[in-house]
């Protein structure tokens, strides 16, 4: 007799289809229960219909009745290639770039919009032809900024009826022809060299100032200390002469006779053997008769 005999197979049966319904509740529930982050959006359709955009947390939907699009809001960026784009001046230049944007609305994103990478790099790279097309290739370097503001603000206003926001524009590089890149290098150089010369210059030019300046302030300050010095000195000629004319004054005619008599016995005393007394000098001699008159008086 068969050992499986003894078992129910009818039994056997509801256990499979009862661990079958089990499997399939949990694979409806597993499909109707969503879990969205902070930064996403799911863009919900029922039967081929926008509903419109759920989330964050969890969002419920109906297996094979609905059918959900995620969508990031996150800021992000689109990498444009190397576009060789003509300037006004007809010089051929390779200029790649980079576009940051986000979605604003996530329905929109979905429904307005099918590729909206291709078509961003579509409406940017015709953007920037038409811009670069307007300026010279000496000016293009300088205008890197306002080539930015003119793509960023061209962008919107295409993308915003698709619910995306392009927040900026950045030039990565700029690559013009090798010819002009070598004129560019020489015309920088001698540049360089033109503003080492002018700042030589000007460098001397103060130098040059400064010393004059130095030696003027020197003169002057020389000139000031001889002008103290002369009226220094005049001021100790004139307290001297001050001082001699005083003293002169309290002088009698008897001290003046002795002094005269003291240049005699000084000029006898010389070896010269002749002296030239002036006439004036009689009246010298007034004095010493009359003192000594006084003295054979008293006598």
């Amino acid at each position: 007799m068969s050992p499986l005999a003894g078992i129910d197979v009818a039994g056997i049966a509801d256990i499979v289809i009862g661990l079958l319904v089990v499997v399939i509740i949990l694979g409806f529930i597993a499909s109707a229960v969503k879990i969205v982050r902070e930064y996403e959006r799911l863009v919900l359709f029922t039967l081929g219909r926008l509903i419109g955009a759920r989330g964050p947390g969890i969002v419920f939907v109906v297996p094979f009745i609905n059918k959900v699009n995620k969508v990031d809001l996150r800021e992000r960026f689109l990498e444009v290639p190397h576009q060789t784009c003509i300037t006004k001046d007809n010089a051929p230049t390779d200029i790649d770039f980079l576009i940051y944007y986000k979605v604003l609305d996530a329905a929109q994103s979905i429904v307005q919009v099918q590729n909206f990478t291709g078509a961003s790099v579509g409406i940017a790279t015709t953007t920037l032809r038409a811009v670069v097309g307007d300026i010279p290739l000496d000016e293009l370097l300088a205008k890197r900024e306002q080539i930015n503001s003119i793509l960023r603000t061209k962008l919107d206003e295409v993308t915003e009826r698709w619910g995306v926001k392009v927040t900026n524009v950045e030039i990565r590089e700029i690559k013009p022809p090798k010819d002009v890149q070598e004129s560019m290098v020489k015309q920088m150089s001698a540049e360089r060299t033109r503003r080492a010369m002018v700042l030589e210059a000007d460098g001397k030019r103060e130098s040059t100032i400064l010393v004059a300046e130095g030696d003027k302030k020197s003169a002057i300050l020389k000139a000031e200390g001889d002008k103290q010095a002369l009226i220094l000195r005049a001021q100790g000629y004139a307290e001297s002469l001050s001082q001699i004319y005083a003293q002169a004054k309290l002088i009698d005619g008897k001290t003046m006779t002795l002094q005269y008599l003291d240049t005699l016995k000084t000029i006898g005393n010389s070896p010269s053997t002749k002296y030239i007394i002036p006439a004036e000098f009689t009246e010298l001699l007034k004095p010493l008769r009359a003192l000594m008159g006084d003295e054979d008086t008293k006598g």
